[in-house]
């Protein structure tokens, strides 16, 4: 079984991404609701929570752990390495990985939380693989409650998401990475704002992608995370209204979500 994390609901697209490329592999999902959104949080606190999250998704059965969160992920990665002996994947570098292979003009768009930019581990990773590239960090911290609200076509978030991204269009970049995996929920409003021209990475879809082709060369893990007619399943620490319709509209059907403390 696969263990996904993420502060709320925007790891839910990566779970979606995973179960559309491997739905023969059953996950258990734990969003975080009660201590989001995790970009204002301090590093201390990050490594907590993701040891906590990934301790709870193993007591549930999860052999492989994917880190769906970006704040979580740029903390806390090196933490839970050390800590943890089973395999460990995160949401950042897939996206870079895929940003550079794709940027022409050497110039890419960041936008993430607070938490994520600050880190500067995109860059730091974008430097390992493409030396010539730049990038340009944008924190977007109001952007995550919105999502979280299901303010996802409101005049008000059109103009937040303009306002933050206009700083990105002047530094004409070709890429632009989704540092947060609330943010696909919102390429509606992204896209047409920093312009058809530029590329958008989103790291749902890229991490499926690269747990796909980890699977692939080790088909010991695949078939050890193999559990014919057993159903994923969706905890929450906290139960939101919106949370309910939003989980919906991400899988395209309801979804049962279970409140449990961690």
């Amino acid at each position: 079984m696969i263990g996904i994390f993420d502060s709320g609901v925007g790891g839910m697209t990566v779970a979606r991404a995973i179960e559309q490329l491997l739905p023969d592999l059953p996950y258990v999902y734990f969003g975080d609701l009660a201590h989001s959104p995790y970009g204002s949080k301090s590093p201390e606190m990050l490594i907590e929570y993701a040891c906590r999250n990934t301790d709870f998704l193993l007591k549930q059965g999860a052999k492989i752990i994917v880190i769906a969160c970006n704040s979580a992920a740029s903390a806390a990665s090196g933490a839970l390495a050390a800590r943890y002996s089973l395999p460990l994947i995160d949401v950042i570098s897939p996206a870079v990985q895929a940003a550079a292979r794709l940027s022409q003009n050497s110039r890419i768009g960041l936008i993430g939380t607070r938490a994520t930019v600050n880190s500067g581990v995109y860059a730091t990773r974008l430097q390992e693989i493409r030396p010539d590239c730049r990038i340009f960090s944008q924190a977007c911290p109001l952007l995550v409650p919105l999502v979280e609200e299901g303010w996802l076509d409101r005049r008000e978030t059109k103009t937040i998401v303009r306002s933050y991204l206009r700083p990105l269009r002047n530094r004409q970049i070709d890429t632009l990475i989704l540092g947060c995996t609330h943010y696909p929920l919102l390429t509606g409003i992204i896209g047409p704002r920093i312009g058809k021209r530029v590329r958008i990475v989103s790291s749902s879809g890229e991490v499926a992608r690269h747990l796909k082709e980890l699977l692939d060369a080790r088909p010991s893990l695949y078939a050890a995370l193999r559990a014919p007619g057993l159903a994923n399943r969706y905890y929450v620490s906290d139960l939101p209204a919106p949370v309910g319709s939003l989980a919906a509209a991400i899988f395209g059907r309801p979804v049962h979500l279970e409140k449990v403390n961690v």
